[in-house]
């Protein structure tokens, strides 16, 4: 009820409204200056815990040539680290899902920042790459932790626009952190080694693990949350997946996102081996293509109220289908370097557009069970780019239709998943935004 609009009740007393007056002045400076400072502030916390994902996979792939000498290990077996904190972050987002929806944010939180910081500290004492890779492993069931619990913290503390506007924030994270966590790592190998790199993310890890005890509320409180934790897991995201909107949204994220992985695997052999690029060069392209996808999403979180969260993902979806072909296109037809990147921009670009609209739009209907929803966006990412996104190398380093073909093929499945299977789902239109938009107070410490 609005200040102009309130009555007195039937029986004559004031209205809580009118007893209530909203505040004047310094008062009510204070009070933004107030939630302005809390927004900003959970905005930096919520975003390193989501940084955590690309720090941990990208930040020592400098320091790979010295960790196989070091530890007398193949090449294969170097790589196997990555690919085990990989699996890490993916199989640990399905365990910290259903324990946030059981236990509220916070405790889940802390214990999978205490596995990451013990787990990296460990990761540098190393002296056997197969005990490596299995602290790897651990290393990223930590990390998976602070990104899921990030994503249910933002369907916990707002919804609709609110929350695809948020998510667009955080994709300033997720857009810029691989670009600069391999440069900080080459900037880090300077003065250490690789065990160095470990150390650092590990004393990272204390640090965010310190904010969040102090600067990270519950948001999740007691009366809204599901008992059964883990063994509650399977019948909780069978109801998830049995909602045909929900799944439409979690597979045209997956398949965009994969997409973007097929690029990020291919794009240095094609780009360097067949069109010869320095490794400048390449990470030039690379930075700018990151700023596109990072100033997409910006621009996502500014349009969103007007344009309705679902009429942008359908755009991003269309973008990456379409930059997805035009990468083909200029495979197929030898077009030459510049078609070639005009299309690799337009395809991650359009990711920008896609991740914080998917996941406000799937999260939207089930802040019931967030942390398992998110979990289960996010796992998706992994599975699918994992599992697809290898086949960009499969003819080797000759040729560019490899890459092309997985990028066309899957942006095209991304827009047909979207049309099939979460047409009939809610837009989160411009009017129906304005009595979601809120930001909900803390549930307590």
């Amino acid at each position: 009820m609005s200040w102009s609009r309130a009555r007195p009740s039937a029986a004559g007393s004031v209205s809580p409204t009118e007893a209530a007056p909203p505040p004047k002045g310094r008062e009510a400076m204070s009070s933004t200056s107030s939630a302005q400072s809390g927004t900003a502030r959970l905005i930096v916390i919520l975003g390193a815990l989501v940084a955590l994902g690309p720090l941990s996979t990208d930040a020592y792939v400098p320091g790979l040539p010295a960790l196989t000498r070091d530890l007398g290990a193949s090449a294969s077996g170097a790589q196997l680290t990555i690919t085990a904190c990989l699996v890490g972050l993916a199989v640990g987002q399905l365990l910290a899902g259903p324990m946030s929806d059981a236990l509220g944010r916070r405790r889940p939180l802390i214990v999978g920042l205490a596995v990451y910081t013990i787990a990296g500290l460990l990761c540098a004492l190393s002296t056997d790459v197969w005990v490596l890779i299995a602290l790897r492993l651990l290393q990223g069931i930590g990390g998976a932790f602070g990104i899921v619990i990030a994503y249910a913290v933002v369907r916990d503390r707002t919804s609709g626009a609110a929350a695809a506007r948020f998510f667009a924030l955080l994709m300033l994270v997720t857009g810029l952190a691989p670009v600069f966590s391999p440069l900080a790592g080459g900037q880090l190998l300077r003065f250490t080694t690789w065990e160095g790199i470990f150390v650092a993310l590990a004393v990272l890890s204390a640090v965010m693990l310190l904010a969040c005890l102090v600067g990270l509320p519950e948001t999740l409180p007691a009366e809204r949350r599901h008992g059964g934790g883990l063994r509650a897991m399977g019948p909780v995201f069978a109801r998830l997946l049995a909602d045909r909107t929900f799944t439409g949204y979690v597979l045209a994220n997956g398949f965009a996102f994969a997409a973007m992985f097929a690029y990020i695997s291919g794009s240095p052999y094609v780009l360097q081996d067949i069109h010869g690029l320095s490794p400048q060069e390449y990470s030039a392209v690379f930075a700018v293509n990151a700023l596109g996808l990072v100033v997409a999403a910006q621009l996502s979180g500014r349009l969103v109220r007007h344009t309705g969260a679902r009429m942008l993902l359908a755009a991003g979806l269309t973008g990456s289908a379409v930059g997805g072909l035009g990468v083909l296109v200029a495979a197929v037809t030898q077009a030459g370097l510049w078609p070639l990147l005009v299309a690799l921009f337009v395809a991650v670009a359009s990711v920008g557009l896609v991740m914080p609209n998917a996941a406000a739009l799937a999260l939207q209907d089930h802040g019931e069970h967030a942390g398992s929803a998110a979990a289960l966006l996010g796992f998706s990412q992994f599975l699918i780019g994992g599992a697809l996104a290898p086949l960009a190398g499969a003819g080797g380093t000759g040729t560019a239709v490899p890459m092309g073909a997985v990028m066309a093929v899957l942006g095209c499945l991304s827009l047909l998943v979207f049309v099939a299977l979460a047409r009939g789902g809610s837009g989160l239109r411009a009017d129906d935004a304005a009595g979601l938009d809120e930001v909900r107070a803390p549930a307590g410490p």
